[in-house]
């Protein structure tokens, strides 16, 4: 099964989809890049427990935990997780709770209704103005349930979203965690290569030192070598770039390239458990990877197809399309 789109409950789809790559129905995806619904950012509607929308953000992290643990029981044995993920600020009002905006979906624009969502409870330890800690609470929680935490990569953003704040700096980053299912796992390095500006010159050794011939190079152990390429640094810069559909929170393609070119090979099946707008979609077909998603709601099918037209659909689960093989 590749090039498809699940929809219905992501924990149930993982469960569903585990028990299928048992039998060898499904292949093994090679890695899993996502960024899931962001803690107390928006209500995308639907019935039930939304993740983000969880009391505290224990309970929060506690769900992430436990979908990302199905994930990893879907992964090959040398997969990789690839997790965007934002922080929050407490706002807490006695009286009012805390509130944040409802996304409805919509097949032509992004619709911000009147009311919003309240939250009365006081989280305790915590007090207004409060930056959170969502993704590091996030991280360490993925460390201590057995996933190897193997890197903090920052998002850096050129263009953010601005801010009416006079009492802190404007949020311009986020962070991707690359986590791994055991200790050795794929990983292309250079897949991901940086160019070297062209008057870095060369590096030589001359009486037991290392100096550079050209300008912009540190010392560096080896003999005298060209260099062209440099590995990749951990902070990307990449901008924020508006997509005319209805999901609000789209992934940059520049975010997850080279996630995607870094932690699989050609023909690998990637995994998004909320793939929303389609962009791992995309990203995968581009450069000659499968993918398979995972999608609450269903009235994305439409926006997805737009961005990636040969998808195939399964509504709740795999029920159906085990009927068709």
């Amino acid at each position: 099964m590749r090039d498809t789109i699940l929809y219905g409950d992501c924990l149930k789809t993982l469960d569903t989809l585990k028990s299928h790559i048992s039998i060898g129905i499904c292949d093994k995806p090679r890695m899993c890049v996502t960024s899931p619904p962001y803690y107390g950012l928006r209500d995308y509607g639907g019935e039930g427990n939304q993740i983000g929308q969880e009391d505290t953000p224990e309970e929060n992290i506690q769900n992430h935990v436990n979908k990302f643990r199905s994930v990893r029981n879907c992964l090959s044995d040398d997969g990789t997780l690839w997790v965007n993920i934002g922080d929050s600020y407490y706002n807490y009002r006695p009286g009012k709770g805390q509130s944040y905006p409802k996304q409805s979906v919509s097949k032509t624009k992004q619709d911000l209704p009147d009311k919003c969502n309240k939250r009365g409870n006081k989280l305790d330890g915590l007090k207004e103005k409060d930056l959170i800690g969502i993704p590091w609470m996030f991280a360490f929680a993925m460390r201590d349930d057995g996933w190897y935490l193997r890197q903090d990569i920052i998002w850096h953003k050129p263009n953010p979203m601005p801010e009416s704040v006079k009492d802190r700096c404007t949020k311009s980053h986020e962070h991707i965690f690359l986590f791994s299912k055991n200790k050795k796992y794929y990983y292309d390095n250079e897949a991901i290569k940086e160019p070297v500006k062209q008057d870095w010159g060369t590096r030589d050794r001359t009486k037991g030192k290392y100096h550079n011939i050209g300008s912009g190079l540190s010392p560096h152990s080896g003999l005298s070598k060209s260099y062209d390429r440099k590995n990749k640094r951990d902070v990307w810069s990449v901008t924020n770039k508006p997509y005319k559909g209805s999901h609000f929170a789209v992934f940059p393609p520049d975010l997850i390239e080279p996630c995607i070119l870094a932690g699989s090979r050609e023909g690998d099946l990637i995994l998004d458990p909320f793939i929303g707008s389609g962009t791992t979609a995309m990203v995968s077909k581009k450069h000659n990877r499968h993918y398979i998603g995972c999608e609450l709601h269903e009235e994305y099918q439409e926006l997805i197809q737009q961005r990636v037209p040969d998808q195939k659909v399964v509504q709740n689960g795999l029920t159906e399309l085990i009927d068709t093989l």
